[in-house]
């Protein structure tokens, strides 16, 4: 991303602060999100999603495997994130740290087959073939920029933030996974705060992705 002046970094920072950002949206407001299911044949499922600049593609493969001894009654997730030669630099460092593991948000139980000896495996990868920011967006994710808290920001307003945090929280409303990604230290009530948006704006979000992707499914019934 180019280096924004000075006059465009506070025209961002004062549009946020007037609650009309950029683009054209209120502080808690998302971009359209676009989705295309089935992009990749040789897999059991895979997506590709769009949110304004941002592009990523995702596929799922299942095996069956062994359970770990001390989780005998739980399957295994396995995720790996990679960047495209064109996304940004600074994603590529966010995303291929930590990105591999338990599967927050996803009940392991119900990969279980036969306790102790047999489980799915599931294998996720995603590739981010364009960023134009809130590439960490689990579920819900706030970031402050100033005194403000937005959600689905773009990479320029991700350049003014003062802090980030990423916020998962699944169907039920529970919160499966926190993390402070960069910026300033955070208050203990800012968490909080950021929180509250978060589960906010995350049952709008799950019900347009749902409304999303069956629609992406039944064009590729048609199809």
């Amino acid at each position: 991303m180019v280096e924004l002046s000075f006059g465009e970094k506070n025209f961002i920072r004062g549009g946020i602060a007037q609650n009309l950002r950029c683009d054209g949206r209120k502080r808690l407001s998302y971009r359209p999100i676009f989705v295309d299911t089935g992009v990749i044949p040789q897999a059991n499922d895979s997506a590709r999603v769009r949110i304004g600049g941002t592009d990523v593609i995702a596929s799922v493969k299942a095996e069956l495997g062994r359970p770990n001894s001390s989780q005998p009654n739980k399957g295994k997730i396995s995720i790996h994130i990679d960047c495209s030669a064109t996304a940004a630099p600074i994603f590529q460092r966010c995303l291929l740290g930590g990105k591999s593991g338990a599967g927050a948000g996803i009940d392991l139980s119900s990969l279980s087959i036969v306790e102790g000896k047999v489980c799915w495996d599931l294998y996720i990868d995603g590739l981010v073939v364009s960023s134009d920011g809130n590439m960490l967006d689990t579920l819900g994710a706030a970031i402050k920029v100033g005194k403000h808290y937005i959600v689905d920001a773009t990479e320029e307003e991700e350049s003014q933030m003062s802090s980030a945090m990423s916020v998962s929280i699944n169907r039920k409303g529970v919160i499966c996974g926190l993390s402070k990604r960069e910026g300033a230290g955070v208050d203990p009530s800012i968490v909080l705060d950021m929180i509250s948006v978060a589960k906010h704006v995350s049952k709008n979000f799950i019900n347009k992705l749902d409304s999303e992707i069956a629609a992406a499914e039944a064009r590729e019934e048609e199809s």
